[in-house]
């Protein structure tokens, strides 16, 4: 890399408002691409999250993973002096980022009108549960509300058990996620317009967005998805198949990919067999191909039906449980496991940055900081 390329938002400036999880997620991706980023906590305890989770050593390590490569500065805004400061902080700032209920912002005197005068090229950007418009507009939200009422749960799990939700908060990291889209879009619409604007990511939309070919199929027939488990909604055989020592994942996701699979496991003729010659036959007998299959890849190991398998030009792999995963070969190639120094609190080991840039890679520049811990760098110059 050559140093003395800067980071692709090297000089934003991100006054940070945001707290648990979907606003910090947003603003720490802003931070590991090179964003200025001011973490605006109450005095006191600051964002809930410092005190949860595990912790060692006096820090939370959920705290640390989601807050690097920002700066914490400490006001009560409730107190007309320290919100006097916030307004100045806007007036030098690029993005102002929050994940209060609608109208939170506008009750604290901070309505796009009064962000606009104080700084016609801020970006503004909102994360909610439900968007700012709409009869749940007002709702409190959470994860595993919106997890729920988006259609996302209806169709996880096994069809004879309850829907499920997923493991980890979704939606709020997919708002997250969002939001930092749609804030280097604003940025770039800065660029060529010179305004700024009003960036909003909703959890529920979100998480519809990630609905996909189940949202396709349904506006096209009308049909409701039903629960598949581990096997594919459209597609059949696709899914766990039982090797000797635990079940492999396949994905055959086409024609192709399917005969390379069935030649592989020796059942290649079924493919002209009546009764599974097209993917309706398939899918309306799953049940019985996929016993076949079984009976067939039972006779080796998942190791053995991996190799052979991805050989074959057919994806496939093992569920790996959180631990095995972080420990994959592939995964540590990638540096998707990172160590940061804590002054104070040793290393914390996290997760590492999912987007790869050749030029200006993202890194760790800044730990979690303590809280406050940046006043007198940030504040002093307004006082």
């Amino acid at each position: 890399m050559n140093e003395a390329l800067r980071k692709p938002l090297d000089g934003i400036r991100v006054i940070d408002l945001t707290r648990v999880l979907s606003g910090p997620f947003c603003s720490m991706l802003l931070g590991d691409m090179g964003a200025e980023v001011i973490k605006i906590e109450p005095p006191g305890k600051g964002d809930p999250v410092r005190a949860q989770g595990g912790i060692r050593d006096g820090l939370s390590w959920y705290f640390a993973s989601f807050n690097r490569n920002k700066k914490s500065v400490t006001l009560n805004l409730r107190s007309p002096e320290d919100k006097t400061l916030l307004e100045r902080l806007i007036e030098s700032a690029d993005v102002l980022v929050e994940n209060y209920r609608p109208g939170v912002l506008a009750g604290m005197g901070l309505d796009g009108d009064t962000l606009a005068r104080l700084n016609p090229r801020l970006v503004t950007c909102s994360i909610n549960g439900f968007g700012s418009t709409g009869p749940y507009a007002d709702r409190p939200a959470f994860d595993f509300i919106t997890q729920a009422m988006s259609g996302f749960m209806s169709v996880n799990g096994a069809a004879d058990q309850p829907p499920l939700r997923s493991g980890q908060p979704i939606t709020d990291l997919v708002a997250g996620l969002y939001a930092a889209f749609g804030v280097v879009n604003a940025l770039r619409a800065r660029d060529l317009n010179g305004q700024g604007q009003q960036v909003e990511s909703a959890m529920m939309n979100g998480i519809l967005s990630f609905m996909a070919y189940l949202a396709s199929e349904h506006l096209l027939t009308g049909a409701i998805p039903a629960r598949t488990g581990n096997n594919h909604p459209l597609v059949a055989p696709y899914g766990l198949f039982r090797a000797s020592d635990g079940e492999v994942a396949v994905a055959a996701s086409n024609d192709m990919v399917l005969r390379r699979f069935m030649r592989t496991v020796g059942l290649e003729h079924l493919l002209d067999d009546p009764r599974f010659d097209d993917n309706p036959k398939r899918f309306a007998r799953r049940n019985e191909l996929n016993t076949l299959i079984d009976g067939q890849m039972v006779q080796d190991t998942q190791a053995a039906w991996i190799e052979r398998l991805n050989g074959a030009g057919v994806p496939s792999g093992r569920v790996q449980n959180l631990a095995e995963a972080l420990a994959d070969p592939q995964v540590l190639a990638q540096e998707m496991v990172i160590d940061v120094a804590h002054p104070g609190h040793g290393t914390v080991r996290m997760l590492g940055f999912p987007v790869k840039l050749s030029g200006t890679p993202c890194e760790a520049r800044l730990p979690a900081p303590e809280l406050g811990q940046h006043n007198d760098e940030i504040l002093g110059p307004l006082r």
